[in-house]
């Protein structure tokens, strides 16, 4: 039987998220942020085939809200939403920090329209 597979998407915050984490670890030590980076970018590539293996982001579960997922990816958690066929990554944080506080720096920064 064939494993159905998912398309993986990486939002513009994510990709920002990643890009900041390797440009400051770059800046102790570039061959560690290639291999951080790669790290990171397998592991999410993984979720194409079993999108569900992450755990409910436990922080948004005593809101009752458990469409969001995460994966571990140490120190750093992916926070990703699967709908459909599809597997977004919406952000990468590191799981050292406040995951509330974050987020609400984040919703913050959005532009009112």
């Amino acid at each position: 039987m064939a494993t159905k597979s998912y398309k993986v998407f990486w939002t513009g915050s994510a990709q920002i998220d990643l890009i900041e984490i390797i440009e400051f670890i770059k800046t102790d030590n570039e061959k560690n942020a290639r291999a951080i980076f790669q790290k990171i970018k397998t592991k999410s590539k993984e979720l194409d085939k079993l999108p569900l293996r992450g755990r409910v982001v436990p922080e948004f579960r005593e809101f009752n809200i458990d469409k969001y997922r995460e994966l571990i990816i140490s120190p750093w958690r992916l926070i990703y939403l699967v709908e459909d066929h599809s597997v977004y990554i919406l952000s990468v944080v590191d799981s050292r920090r406040d995951l509330e506080e974050l987020l609400y720096k984040k919703v913050m920064q959005i532009p009112e329209v």
